[in-house]
């Protein structure tokens, strides 16, 4: 078999045809290209190609403070901003031995869950979208526009928050923030139904989803897929139960890991939409438990100049998307000698080599759109 490149006209039955899919910007996810190798309809061979957007975030690290690098860690995966910055600070916290106030540990994971909502809302609206039904994604930007108010309310910022602090978090509540954050929770709780009905209820989108793009748990293993894309294959791992850091430690009892044994992209929508459900609850939990929590600071007084020890450590935390992970080496300085970021969507992306091959091109964006990455989080 010879491989051709074709741009107009066919080719001769013995030949497969190579088909770039971008470099193109799906769905504001990023821009990525897809080379496949086609058969007729069937895809053969599959190469995501990646770095159209690499800013080069790891070098930049070792040229900035432990406090400017809060902000290039909040960009790499723009819909999870709040939870990208968490692991870094968690990280230096580590290197410093530093014990951070109740009150920013609970206030940092009633965030978390917020950004976890924002980021899954995005996907829940926009893989609907991709598979042809525009309704879903009117639903979901409602849906984050009120979340993103108190957001903005509390940081200043709509995405890139920078509300981390090595030590704690920027400043206080505003008065009467709490009360405003438990309405908004409790308007979308009432509204999330519309993903069953609308979306889950759709025979034609089961039907586009079903037994579609099934991802095994091997290959969960063998790639280090992480996340609901993982938990959707029956990999039962999640980092807020197996290795509790800020209050996931005393959720146990809200806390819920979805899993799915389908593997499939209905399967992997579902536990999205299941984690979403479940990340409100944990929002209520935190709001609960800050109504209890006595007056005192959200953050350290830090010296002017900070430096991390000699040494090196790895902070993972349980990002939306999966897995986020900050490698930290530290040579005494005010800067990072080296701080190496494992992002999830980076692993993700590349099970694409394996699930693509043998399907019908049709079914592609179904199974790329179900994979829930963010473009950035891949090129860092």
């Amino acid at each position: 078999m010879t491989e051709t490149t074709l741009g107009i006209g066919g080719a001769a039955e013995s030949t497969d045809m190579v088909l770039n899919i971008g470099p193109q910007h799906p769905s504001t996810h990023g821009v990525l290209r897809l080379r496949l190798v086609l058969d007729g309809e069937v895809i053969q061979h599959a190469e995501p190609v990646i770095g159209y957007m690499h800013r080069g975030a790891e070098k930049l690290f070792e040229a900035r403070d432990y406090r400017q690098i809060v902000m290039l860690a909040n960009r790499h995966d723009w819909l999870s901003a709040f939870s990208n910055e968490l692991g870094v600070v968690m990280a230096v916290e580590r290197m410093l031995g530093m014990e951070v106030p109740e009150r920013a540990v609970w206030t940092r994971t009633l965030l978390a869950e917020l950004n976890r909502v924002l980021n899954h809302l995005m996907f829940l609206g926009s893989y609907p979208l991709e598979l042809g039904g525009i309704t879903p994604v009117f639903h979901a930007f409602r849906e984050r526009e009120e979340l993103q108010s108190v957001m903005e309310e509390i940081s200043g910022g709509r995405m890139h928050y920078m509300f981390n602090r090595v030590g704690g978090l920027k400043e206080d509540l505003p008065a009467g923030w709490t009360g405003r954050v438990r309405q908004v929770v409790a308007e979308v709780r009432s509204r999330m139904d519309v993903y069953d009905r609308l979306v889950l209820g759709n025979e034609i989108f089961r039907g586009r989803t079903r037994d579609v793009g099934v991802l095994s748990a091997a290959a969960v293993h063998g790639y280090g897929v992480s996340g609901p894309i993982a938990r959707a294959s029956g990999v039962d791992f999640d980092l807020r139960r197996d290795e509790p850091y800020l209050a996931y430690g005393e959720l146990r009892d809200t806390l819920k890991v979805v899993t799915r044994a389908e593997g499939d992209c209905l399967a992997r929508f579902e536990v999205l939409l299941d984690q979403t459900h479940n990340a409100l609850e944990l929002a209520d939990a935190c709001l609960d438990r800050i109504a209890q929590l006595p007056p005192g600071p959200i953050n350290q007084r830090l010296p002017k100049v900070l430096k991390a020890p000699e040494g090196h450590t790895y902070a993972w935390t349980e990002n939306p998307l999966g897995i986020n992970g900050y490698y930290l080496v530290s040579k005494g300085e005010k800067t990072p000698y080296r701080l190496k970021l494992r992002s999830a969507s980076y692993n993700n992306i590349q099970v694409l080599a394996e699930l693509l091959p043998g399907t019908q091109v049709a079914d592609m964006v179904a199974i790329l759109g179900s994979l829930f990455f963010v473009v950035g989080d891949i090129d860092k």
